[in-house]
């Protein structure tokens, strides 16, 4: 049994485990089956510093998967599984959880999650103004704006812009990190992307030893020039 580690998932995971009595393998960026028929699972431990191996030994087996673990397989109409339809009578059911609030956060334009550009904030901006230079610089490459921890912390940005270990995991074909210094907690929400670009002053930054490409300078002179020259190339 397979489930998506969001917010619905890391609540019915747990509760659906105690009342099977089974074990779940939670927050895994893999998972595969051993010659037992048993399974078996990677995930980040130790702020993603190191990646666990877990091997399920009760049945049913359950895992919790990071959304954009493995890239969507292109459709394939031979494949058809069958719905089995299954009748829940709700109305016999003591609600022991009462919904007081529902808030809604409208992000317009590409979400995080989706983004095939994200570009992205850290510490190193020094405050919230900075990140409407990243939005422009997001919405002339077509994509999205994440943050580190510390910019959602400082309270500069949205917690749903958070990228990292407690925050989004995201998969973009372009990741420009600016003033991040590439701590493991956010690499782990980005280290599926497949071209990081880093911006920091910072040579000796951990960022630069994931990124394909990597700027060192101040960002006040370096995003200034990149805006002018994708403003000219549009």
């Amino acid at each position: 049994m397979l489930l998506a580690r969001t917010a619905l998932g890391r609540e019915l995971g747990p509760r659906l485990a105690a009342r099977l009595g089974v074990s779940l393998l939670p927050d895994c960026v893999a998972v595969a089956l051993d010659a037992d028929g048993a399974l078996l699972a990677e995930r980040p431990v130790y702020g993603g510093n190191v990646l666990a191996r877990l091997r399920s030994t009760t049945l049913p087996h359950m895992a919790s998967l990071r959304p954009k673990a493995y890239a969507p397989l292109p459709p394939d109409p031979s494949r058809q599984g069958e719905v089995v339809p299954f009748e829940v009578d709700l109305d016999a059911v003591t609600p022991q959880v009462t919904v007081r609030q529902v808030v809604r956060h409208d992000t317009p334009g590409v979400k995080l999650e989706d983004a095939r550009v994200v570009v992205a904030g850290g510490r190193g901006l020094g405050g919230p103004e900075p990140f409407r230079l990243l939005e422009e610089l997001a919405g002339l490459l077509g994509g999205a704006v994440g943050a580190s921890r510390a910019a959602v912390d400082a309270g500069w940005v949205p917690g749903h812009w958070q990228i990292g270990l407690t925050g989004k995991t995201v998969t973009p074909e372009l990741y420009l990190a600016v003033g991040i210094s590439g701590a493991s907690q956010h690499l782990a929400g980005c280290a599926g992307a497949r071209v990081i670009v880093a911006i920091n002053k910072d040579p000796q930054a951990h960022i630069f030893r994931v990124a394909r490409y990597g700027i060192v300078g101040d960002w006040q002179e370096v995003l200034p020039a990149l805006l002018a020259a994708l403003r000219a190339r549009r």
